[in-house]
């Protein structure tokens, strides 16, 4: 447990609860050396608010708890805003990181996610309720979710584009 300055315990459970944590995937990874093999584990994780917030980070340790703990902390760092409209986004999109390409659709209501196990984390974690999503190129874990974040980062509904734009929203949709 964390202590602040005048020795009096921290609540860390109300800082946590607002996010969902997911750990995406688990790599156990081992390195030779003189003396035998020595092991080591990678957690891919998630944290989001079901707001519209998410975010991934990357942990890495001799202990499994150890490199989740790590994954959390680096995902917590690291949290986007997504744009939504109602349960879903706003419109498709696809979304590319590395050899990762993921395509994203709105759906309408009462579809629900339609995603692997990779983007249904991320997904589900900003809180998104109907969508389809396809991986187009690679499922490696870690370049699908920062596929997903990158689409889910680019995403603009009507009124933002026409802010950008200097224009009026009703103007942008015809």
């Amino acid at each position: 447990m964390a202590y602040d300055r005048n020795n009096r315990r921290r609540n860390d459970d109300e800082a946590q609860s607002e996010f969902t944590e997911k750990v995406v995937s688990l790599n156990r990874v081992s390195k030779t050396v003189k003396g035998g093999r020595v092991a080591k584990f990678a957690a891919l994780c998630v944290v989001g608010d079901g707001k519209g917030r998410v975010g991934y980070g990357e942990g890495k340790a001799s202990e499994v708890s150890e490199a989740i703990r790590k994954g959390l902390e680096d995902a917590k760092k690291h949290i986007v805003n997504v744009t939504l409209e109602g349960s879903t986004i706003p419109h498709e999109v696809i979304g590319e990181f590395g050899a990762g390409r993921v395509l994203l659709m709105p759906a309408p209501e009462g579809t629900g996610v339609i995603a692997g196990g990779a983007v249904r984390a991320v997904v589900e974690a900003a809180g998104i309720k109907n969508i389809r999503t396809k991986c187009l190129r690679t499922n490696n874990p870690n370049n699908v979710v920062a596929a997903t974040v990158a689409g889910l980062k680019s995403l603009r509904n009507a009124e933002q584009v026409a802010a950008y734009r200097g224009k009026t929203a009703a103007e942008i949709k015809g």
